[in-house]
């Protein structure tokens, strides 16, 4: 026995025949070998130990570099900077092995929505067994409030209408009949005859066949994109790839210096122990902290914006964010319908069908219901309580109409609620009143609004559809956008955003949510999940870039969608609450979950929010820019700084000269400027709106063409005026000691000033000083505390340093190469600013 093709398709005698099962059940032992055959029926998933996990945190680029720095620390006896170095691996490891192992929870969360307990007939006994046992052939009883517990068949039904949101993102109840026929190539929103695991039974009852369980479900290619590993943040690519790059040339630039020192005869101890201490500081060793300590600074700023950071790194994916594909339902609209229109020829009546033929109770039940209840405010009570219900026909999905029969003062009275098509058969209205009813409906319907009709009649039929009825009027429902979303969209698309709406419900509701919130123009074609399955990724890629509305989309075409884009290029993030945006949810660059959405849609994400609201996801856009700004700017000042270290050795080593930095120094300079300003740029305010500024290309987000000519010209000066000032010394024959106070102290403070350079990247210091002075005051903190401790190095530490304490004389000269430099920098900045 084999899982059927297309079950929905085949009439249920014969998926009985090709199932070996009858309408009675499975005996107990043909189900004990068919649970041996096809296993449990729950997801299963290959685990990953947790061992390997941990040692897979130990392979970028990066780690490798702080590994050697460590190891040549020891070597170095520099017992200090490798402890410092052991604990950021172990830090950064331990961070990345916490995010992975939850990152494993989806499949589990998965797992927890298809747990139950089902009703099965087995050899025609009812019996209660955890949904776990089913296997494929089972007869299963289901009700309302049921979770439905495999893909099934439907037998028979009644009055059945299901939740398949999670997996479909229809944001309306499914009306299902065992009677429907369903063509073997329909989606799954149109199996009107077929149940999904993980949905939910919202009324009705019914008996279906299990068709397929565990791995063969519909849930189950789901979970098996939840397994899939999500793409690395913008950040985290660019990072390892400037780390290759950083570990080659530095290693390659103290090779030929030291190759060039020994062939002009210095000691080869001395230039091993020097190349190793510039080794130590070339290797931005607290980079991995800097950026963790301003990713999770930006985490926080994101948690008083309502958005929670699962994944660290995903901070910066904000800041990169080329394009958003959302869901409709909760993100821009409100997620509850609401009435929006009405054409009434009879208000009283209107009033009380609306009031009667309503199921809801407290704010709950039917959307519906509850929709017509809050519109009718206190007479919803009023008129429940004062007319009585003799007797009720509940929704059927047939018929495609409810009605009540209610004691009127003396009278009983028929009220009927249904599809406008279906009372109109029943309608005894003027022929006036029908062409006014006709127009006002096809009017509502053209704009996506969904129309039902209320009617009355004097006669109680038993079979409602018999009734004569006097329809009373028409009310229109709609789940209105919420009051920001325009205002969003239009501020995203400003920053040079792209947006994508992506939802389950149908091309005109759609397209109507889409012009009222202007996420669609003029001339674009709305695309369709059935017209994505005739492109071809060629097609599908160039209609993209013509549409910003995708209407009955499955699952499987958000994840394509997905993919495209980031072939392209893009950086995506994706909106989701269902287990259906699972999938596309793993694909994304970022995935957003929705606060009140399913715990399997949290899971496969990287930020949940609070507040389910577009307008959210662009203000986090805006942190998420300025967090990557601040990485920019501290990843400019530890490349400029270091690279400046590097230009000033060998100049010294390539003139012949004595070196103007002992070892011990270079060591001492990364602990009182790197050490004590890079973190503070985490705290950087923003220095620009951030959202009228164009997207930067994803590869050059840190290290675009302007920023290298900047690094490198800031490199040059300040290396090339200090070994004026080392020049100028050594000429005029000061004392070595001195020459080495001179330059050890012009190099700090130039770093100190670097820093207070880097933190306007826009315009000059001099530009908006008192902006310049304020946008982060905590670095004044850490260049006063590098102060101190570099005032201690002079005065009461000399020796340990190989200096003496500097002069006025030799301070003045500092003064002066400080002054240069900033002339020469802020001059830089300026030619800049002004090419704008």
């Amino acid at each position: 026995m084999q899982i059927p093709d297309s079950p929905w398709s085949k009439p249920i005698d014969s998926l009985l025949e090709e199932l070996e099962s009858s309408r009675e059940g499975l005996d107990a032992n043909e189900a004990e070998n068919r649970y041996t055959q096809f296993g449990s029926n729950s997801l299963m998933v290959e685990e990953r130990s947790k061992l390997t996990m941990l040692i897979s945190q130990f392979a970028s680029p990066i780690v490798i570099i702080l590994i050697v720095a460590g190891i040549i620390s020891f070597v170095m006896d520099h017992t200090k900077d490798a402890i410092i170095i052991l604990a950021i691996l172990i830090i950064n490891a331990l961070l990345g092995f916490y995010q992975e192992l939850k990152a494993e929870t989806s499949i589990r969360a998965l797992q927890r929505l298809t747990e139950n307990h089902v009703r099965v007939l087995r050899s025609g006994i009812e019996t209660l067994l955890p949904s776990h046992q089913l296997v494929p052939g089972d007869i299963i009883l289901l009700g309302e409030g049921d979770l439905v517990p495999a893909d099934a068949r439907l037998i028979e039904s009644h009055a059945l209408q299901v939740d398949e949101a999670v997996l479909t993102g229809e944001s309306l109840p499914s009306d299902k009949s065992a009677d429907s026929d369903v063509n073997p190539e329909a989606p799954m929103y149109e199996r009107h005859n077929s149940l999904y695991s993980g949905t939910s039974i919202l009324r009705g009852k019914t008996t279906a066949l299990v068709c397929a369980t565990a791995s063969s479900t519909e849930m189950a290619k789901i979970a098996e994109a939840a397994q899939k590993i999500s793409p690395e943040s913008p950040l985290t690519r660019s990072m390892r790839h400037f780390s290759k790059q950083l570990l080659i040339a530095i290693v390659l630039i103290l090779f030929i210096l030291g190759a060039f020192a020994i062939a002009q005869g210095r000691s080869i101890d001395e230039m091993i122990s020097f190349l190793l201490a510039q080794l130590v500081s070339a290797v931005p060793e607290g980079l991995p902290i800097v950026i963790t300590l301003i990713l999770a600074i930006g985490a926080y700023r994101l948690s008083q914006h309502k958005i929670l950071v699962r994944h660290l790194p995903s901070v910066e994916s904000l800041g990169s964010t080329t394009v958003i594909a959302t869901d409709k339902t909760g993100t821009i609209t409100e997620g509850i319908l609401s009435v929006k229109k009405t054409m009434i020829l009879d208000e009283e009546e209107l009033l009380r069908c609306a009031a009667l033929c309503n199921d809801s109770y407290d704010e709950k039940g039917d959307g519906i219901d509850v929709a017509l209840a809050k519109w009718l405010g206190e007479n919803f009570q009023i008129y429940q309580k004062q007319f009585e219900r003799l007797y009720y026909h509940p929704f059927d999905p047939i018929t495609r109409m409810m009605g009540t029969i209610n004691r009127i003062d003396s009278a009983e009275k028929l009220y009927l609620k249904g599809a406008y098509e279906a009372l109109l058969p029943l309608a005894q209205n003027s022929p006036a009143e029908l062409q006014q009813l006709k127009d006002s409906h096809d009017s509502m319907a053209s704009k996506g609004l969904r129309v039902l009709a209320f009617g009355v009649s004097d006669q109680h039929w038993e079979d409602p559809i018999h009734a004569p009825t006097r329809i009373v009027g028409l009310i229109a429902f709609a789940d209105r956008p919420k009051a920001d979303a325009a205002e969003a969209i239009k501020l995203a698309k400003r920053a040079g955003i792209r947006l994508i709406m992506i939802t389950g419900d149908n091309p005109i509701t759609a397209e109507v949510i889409a012009s009222e919130v202007g996420l669609n123009h003029a001339g674009q074609k709305i695309l369709t999940g059935a017209e994505i399955d005739t492109l071809s990724d060629e097609d599908l890629t160039k209609r993209l870039k013509q549409t910003g509305v995708i209407a009955r989309a499955m699952p499987e075409h958000k994840y394509r969608i997905v993919q495209l884009l980031q072939k392209q290029g893009d950086i995506v993030a994706v909106t989701g609450d269902g287990v259906n945006d699972v999938p596309a949810l793993k694909a994304a660059d970022l995935g957003i979950a929705m606060g009140n959405g399913s715990e399997a849609a949290k899971a496969s994400s990287k930020m949940v929010l609070v507040d389910n609201n577009l307008g959210v996801i662009v203000d986090a856009i805006r942190q998420g820019r300025v967090i990557t700004d601040n990485l920019r700017k501290v990843l400019f000042y530890l490349l400029s700084t270091s690279l400046g270290e590097i230009i000033l050795i060998s100049m010294a080593i390539l003139m012949a000269l004595p070196l103007p930095l002992h070892p011990t120094q270079i060591l001492w300079v990364n602990i009182v400027t790197d050490g004590m300003c890079d973190k503070t740029f985490a705290m950087c305010d923003e220095e620009e709106d951030v959202m009228k500024r164009p997207l930067r290309p994803t590869r050059m987000q840190f290290f675009d063409t302007p920023m290298l000519f900047r690094l490198g010209w800031f490199a040059l000066v300040t290396a090339t005026v200090t070994m004026g000032l080392f020049i100028y010394l050594h000429t005029h024959n000061y004392p070595y000691e001195s020459i080495l106070s001179a330059t050890f102290t012009t190099v700090v403070a130039a770093q100190w000033l670097t820093a207070v350079l880097a933190q306007k990247e826009s315009e000059p210091f001099l530009k908006n000083i008192r902006r310049s002075l304020t946008i982060n005051p905590w670095l004044w903190v850490g260049i006063s505390l590098g102060i101190l401790l570099q005032t201690i190095a002079l005065y009461l530490l000399p020796e340990w340093f190989h200096v003496v304490p500097p002069s006025g004389e030799i301070l003045g000269y500092v003064a002066i190469a400080l002054i240069t430099i900033f002339i020469l920098d802020e001059g830089y900045k300026w030619v800049e600013y002004a090419k704008k």
